[in-house]
């Protein structure tokens, strides 16, 4: 049986700027970096043959998913790594236009639901970087009981 799964990350995105410069100033490893005009890589489950590619380029901090029934444990994976750069990271932001959010991702198994909460001092983090919060529901699975 498949289990709820979440996943957060926190994505410092524009058009184009040097991410190995974000990642020495923050002193931290993303877990996905691209640039734009990336090929974004083909799923099976699309149809289209014509390539795709990245509108922007990005630096990502994630937890990648994890069964969880608290998405706290996946937002302080990805928060407490940046909490005590702000500074930074406005900085990063001012010199090259850049934008940033974090994801919240939940793939809902069943029924079954994570708590999502967060506390005032990621509220606080989020507000002095300006950044906002992108939440994501999956339910499954997915019966539609529309009548045609």
């Amino acid at each position: 049986m498949k289990k709820t799964q979440v996943m957060v990350y926190f994505s410092l995105f524009g058009d184009d700027f040097p991410i190995d410069e974000v990642t020495k100033s923050l002193g931290i490893t993303p877990t996905l970096t691209y640039k734009k005009g990336d090929i974004i890589p083909r799923h099976n489950s699309l149809n289209s043959l014509q390539p795709h590619y990245r509108k922007e380029t990005a630096w990502d901090l994630s937890s990648g998913y994890q069964e969880s029934y608290d998405v706290t444990e996946q937002m302080d994976q990805v928060f407490v790594p940046l909490k005590n750069q702000a500074a930074v990271i406005n900085q990063l932001k001012e010199n090259y236009h850049l934008q940033c959010k974090f994801f919240i991702v939940i793939k809902m198994e069943n029924g079954h639901s994570p708590g999502l909460y967060l506390d005032n001092e990621q509220v606080d983090f989020a507000s002095k970087v300006k950044a906002g919060f992108d939440i994501d529901l999956y339910a499954n699975p997915y019966n539609d009981s529309f009548d045609d």
